[in-house]
């Protein structure tokens, strides 16, 4: 703070001697003063506290102004440029251009009212001659490596951000107008860009650019008034034929930027650019862009369609049309409700320059960036979309060429069109014919593809769309195309077409059956329709591969809306014919039966195509494969997934029964009870071998839930055989409460095109899907509960003998005494007891569990007994008792 009241008092005193003073000895003082001044602003890390800050920076600037026009004075174009050079740059002694040019720079970023001082001394104009100058003169380089030196570096720095804070300001661009280079400078950028200065040529953009964002009405008529855009254009019609890409742009931009930036105050130099050819000019270049490497040229080239895209609003009145909203549309679209923002499109020439870049053009970095361009179009006003579909059409004229354009400007173009109706809630009836003519010609199956993706989430999103697309054919094009497929699929089964077609092939096949599946979705004529095709027997077709599955079973199942009986002989049939190693095959079936078991009215049909005998051939199948460890096919199959299989079976069976007496009494009275404890006893985890176990004597017990606790929360060793026998037994308790359909112990998981299929996955990683038990340890302590399925308990105590292991003679019984436990729960009250009475559970107990019963030190024997004399209280058939 004592320094800079030091220098203020010593520029008081030569503000007071300095008019006494020979303009000479003047300017001497106040140079000396200056290094001063720059010595207490570096020791004051950057902060100026003095008074006369104002005056000191006129005082400076006019100084600086005064050497600057002493060194042009007379002199020739080159002999000026390098004598600026040798004043501005710190060289040997004379270093007094370098002290007045940095204290401007200084005194250039305090505050406004100090930078209207330097911009009144006259160096925007002075400067602007700097600059034209160091532009268009390149300076020839006498040392060997002809690089830039620091001090050129420093002195072009501090220039180009004084003019930046001076030209920012409407008065500095008014001030630089009286030094007639502005023009000058923009025309040479337009015609000598091959020739100029190159270390000049991004920071003379960059101060051409400043101009441009502070035009005055005044600029705008000295550059009309000297023919500025036209000469300009001229220059840069010729520079377009010969030099780089990359180069025309950055100049080009230049140019434009004058003209989108003035259009605001004037419309002057617009009106001048488009009556020279402005327009022809910019799509000459832009299509010189063409092929460039990536990032080469891309800033300019961007900035010019950038401003392109902003001319298309830069007009006078609005585009006055009116075009036909062809029904139907949806519910909530009203184009009368259609506000305009004030962002709308004017200026349709400026338009017709994108749109025909995207047309002429098959680069994918232009016709990305057009497509683009017309999004943002379409986000400043929705009336925008309107003006240009109804005047210059351009998306209905690109779907005819979409074809030819690279595959990831494809999917940003019918991205586009999708916005269209999940943005604009408008559907383009003419822009869908044109996109259905292109998947029925097929010219490029990606191109088909992308197509009927953009369709198929249009279908989703209203029910609208299945009677359009199966009013203007596209339904009956799709079942037409998948019935050459399936035919393709029957001939060639077994067979492999090459890897790139069969993945194109298979994603087109992929897309147009989950495109069926959505238009037959809520919709019973669309499936009228598809039934009448007679396409039901080639839809099957499609379940055997995994990737078409879900949309195949999707159709089926819209099906089995107007035809259980069909829908479940399909399933079931399938299921039945599937082979012992397609298990997932099998659990996408069950999984989809379940979906439509839902519905009451389905289960006769489904007993009528004996889904009954189907569902338990399927356990039949399965026989020995939760053994431990695997043998044979079994070992590539992760255990969860078989048992997984085992769940979904029993929870059809269960579905099928639920709350309908002619199924119940069609299971009961077949014997398919017995007939799925058999199955269920054959899996490879219960004991099937007929020697008898050896009775021990236990010195405790533990109830079934604390049992479930040790076996799966504690770390307690059990082998994988007791655990799958304690899910079984899980099942079928829930199966006996009539619970087990609405359980969902395992993950669901959904294939997509190139993903691995399931059956690769091994059993390691399955049995980290194991669902938590503790959470099932509650459910067996309810105690009495209501019993919806006896039968299941009949199951329950056939598999009770078969709970057993060699080797785990003490678990095993114990486990047996904890089911026998359970089950003695379920028999509390009178009711469950007439229940269980009525299914023959006497019967089962007396023929299941001989050796307990004759045993009287079998820790069995006095649990069963219980139950039995509970059973009997209430009723016993005479054989029994026999």
């Amino acid at each position: 703070t004592l320094q800079w009241e030091t220098l203020g008092r010593q520029f008081v005193e030569y503000e007071q001697v300095a008019p006494f003073l020979i303009p000479e000895e003047q300017q001497r003082r106040l140079l000396d003063f200056l290094p001063l001044f720059l010595k207490a602003w570096e020791q004051s890390a950057g902060v100026i506290v003095f008074p006369n800050i104002q005056l000191l920076a006129s005082e400076v600037s006019k100084l600086l102004t005064k050497e600057i026009k002493r060194n042009l004075n007379g002199k020739p174009a080159e002999e000026a440029r390098l004598a600026l050079e040798q004043l501005l740059q710190q060289k040997g002694e004379a270093e007094d251009g370098c002290l007045l040019l940095k204290s401007v720079y200084l005194l250039s970023q305090t505050d406004l009212r100090t930078m209207w001082n330097i911009i009144g001394s006259g160096l925007p104009a002075a400067l602007m001659q700097c600059l034209y100058l160091f532009f268009t003169f390149p300076l020839k380089k006498t040392s060997d490596d002809g690089e830039t030196s620091e001090d050129d570096t420093q002195t072009q720095e501090m220039l180009v951000k004084i003019m930046l804070n001076m030209y920012r300001e409407e008065q500095g661009v008014e001030e630089l107008l009286a030094a007639d280079k502005l023009q000058s400078l923009i025309i040479a950028t337009a015609s000598l860009w091959d020739q100029c200065s190159h270390s000049w040529k991004v920071p003379t953009g960059r101060v051409l650019r400043t101009i441009s964002k502070a035009q005055t009405k005044n600029s705008i008529v000295y550059l009309q008034a000297v023919d500025c855009i036209k000469i300009a254009i001229q220059n840069l019609f010729k520079l377009a034929d010969t030099l780089p890409a990359c180069d025309v742009c950055e100049a080009a931009s230049i140019v434009l930027c004058f003209v989108k930036d003035s259009y605001p105050i004037s419309s002057a130099l617009l009106t001048e650019f488009e009556n020279n050819d402005g327009y022809q000019l910019l799509l000459k270049i832009i299509l010189r862009c063409e092929g460039l490497q990536q990032n080469e040229g891309d800033p300019y080239l961007d900035e010019i369609l950038d401003m392109l895209t902003c001319l298309t609003t830069c007009g006078k009145t609005e585009l006055k049309v009116s075009g036909n909203i062809v029904p139907p549309q949806l519910p909530h679209f009203d184009f009368e409700q259609t506000r305009s923002s004030g962002m709308t499109v004017k200026n349709l020439q400026a338009f017709q320059v994108l749109q025909s870049i995207f047309q002429k053009s098959n680069d994918q970095h232009l016709c990305g960036r057009i497509l683009a361009a017309i999004d943002t179009i379409w986000a400043w006003d929705t009336v925008n979309f309107f003006l240009l579909e109804w005047t210059l059409q351009p998306i209905n004229q690109f779907t005819d060429i979409i074809h030819f354009k690279p595959h990831p400007v494809q999917v940003q173009f019918f991205r586009l069109v999708e916005s269209i109706v999940l943005d604009l809630s408008y559907v383009p009836h003419e822009i869908l014919k044109k996109v259905q003519y292109l998947i029925k010609e097929n010219v490029v199956p990606f191109c088909t593809l992308t197509a009927l993706r953009c369709l198929l989430s249009m279908t989703k999103k209203d029910l609208l769309f299945s009677d359009i697309f199966r009013d203007s054919g596209l339904l009956g094009l799709l079942l037409a195309l998948l019935r050459k497929q399936a035919k393709i699929l029957r001939k060639s089964a077994g067979t492999h077409l090459p890897g790139l077609e069969e993945g194109t092939e298979k994603e087109l096949n992929a897309v147009m059956l989950k495109m069926v599946a959505a238009l037959t979705v809520g919709s019973v004529r669309n499936t009228v329709v598809l039934k009448d095709y007679g396409m039901v027997p080639y839809i099957k077709i499609f379940l055997d591969d995994e990737c078409y599955r879900s949309a195949t079973l999707s159709i089926l199942e819209q099906l089995s809306v107007i035809n259980y009986e069909e829908y479940m002989s399909i399933i079931i049939g399938a299921l039945c014919s599937s082979t012992q190693g397609e298990l997932h095959l099998k659990l996408d079936l069950l999984k989809s039966l379940l979906r439509i078991l839902e519905s009451p009215k389905s289960h006769s049909a489904f007993r009528t195509c004996s889904g009954f005998n189907g569902l338990l051939s399927l356990l039949s199948d399965m026989e020995g494969a939760l053994q431990d460890p695997p043998s044979g096919l079994w070992t590539a199959v992760g255990q969860n997934c078989i048992l997984e299989l085992v769940f979904y079976t029993l929870q059809g069976i269960t579905a099928a029964l639920h709350l309908d007496p002619a199924n119940s009494n069609f299971f009961q009275r077949h014997g398919l009870f017995e007939k799925m404890a058999e199955d269920l006893g054959s899996l490879g985890c219960f004991w099937t071998q007929g020697e008898r176990q050896i009775p021990l004597s236990l010195e405790k017990t533990r109830t079934f839930a604390e049992f479930l606790d040790a076996a799966f929360c504690s770390s307690e060793p059990f082998p994988m055989w007791l655990k799958n026998c304690i899910w079984i037994l899980n099942f079928l308790d829930h199966m006996v409460k009539g619970t087990l359909h609405l359980e969902s112990y395992f993950k669901e998981r959904k294939p997509e095109m190139g993903e691995v299929s399931r059956d690769d996955q091994e059993g390691p990683q399955a049995q980290e899907e194991y669902p938590s038990y503790a959470s099932f340890s509650c459910r067996w302590e309810m105690g009495d509960c209501a019993i919806v399925h006896p039968g299941a308990v009949c199951v329950m105590v056939r598999l009770l003998p078969k709970l057993y292991k060699e080797g785990h003679s003490q678990l095993s019984q114990e486990i047996q005494c904890a089911v026998v436990d359970h089950i003695q729960s379920l028999v509390k009250s009178e009711k469950s007891r007439q229940v269980m009475c009525g299914s023959d559970l006497l019967s089962t107990i007396i023929t299941s569990c001989q050796d307990a019963f004759r045993n009287e030190s079998h820790p069995l024997h006095l649990p069963l007994t219980r139950v039995f004399e509970k059973l009997a209280s209430q009723a016993i058939e005479p054989d029994v008792l026999r």
